[in-house]
């Protein structure tokens, strides 16, 4: 995963905007749900506020308030800092988090929780709860074409392979798993779920 990512960097936005290997996938109303996810995310609570795993920082720049973004790839970061020049960017991982407790009134990542195993879920909640008084996650919305989980082998421009793990979620079934939480975007490509 970190040299799956590592080496995606410089292609990751061509999955969000639909160049490179994206350009001729069928993905109807994509654009218009990015749109929709980012001015969701743009609604959030301001605040100190951590991205974890902020790749390109594509979602991050439309974070609210004092904004922290940390990855673990150099080159996102590198990527990161150009984007959002006047923010905080940081290498490191995500468990453990090199922050204090009540560090950040929001934790916020996206497209990082569903790669995790069951055991990495777990840890890296409690990171994320030891830092941070609210959290929100987005991630993949599961849709009838896609199971709940699985292992991917997926391959990069450059034509490299790599096996990825990857869960889909429904609104709901993330909140609950989460502990609780709102909601906040349900749609076909993404969910966004924020948790107290």
């Amino acid at each position: 995963m970190r040299a799956y990512y590592e080496a995606r960097a410089r292609e990751y936005d061509d999955w969000w905007v639909g160049n490179g290997g994206f350009a001729a996938r069928r993905r109807p109303g994509w654009a218009e749900e990015v749109a929709e996810l980012v001015e969701a995310v743009s609604s959030l609570p301001g605040g100190r506020v951590l991205d974890v795993a902020c790749g390109t920082a594509f979602l991050t720049r439309h974070l609210p308030g004092d904004v922290t973004a940390l990855d673990q790839s150099a080159s996102m970061v590198e990527i990161a800092r150009s984007r959002m020049p006047a923010a905080r960017v940081v290498q490191g991982e995500a468990v453990p988090l090199p922050f204090g407790d009540g560090e950040f009134d929001l934790l916020f990542t996206s497209h990082f929780y569903g790669h995790l195993l069951q055991d990495e879920r777990e840890a890296f909640l409690r990171e994320a709860r030891r830092v941070a008084r609210r959290l929100a996650v987005v991630d993949s919305a599961r849709r009838s074409d896609v199971p709940a989980e699985r292992w991917e082998g997926r391959v990069l421009n450059d034509g490299s392979r790599h096996r990825v793990f990857k869960r889909w979620f429904r609104g709901a079934e993330l909140a609950d798993e989460l502990g609780g939480g709102e909601v906040l975007h349900d749609g076909n490509w993404f969910v966004l779920v924020a948790s107290p």
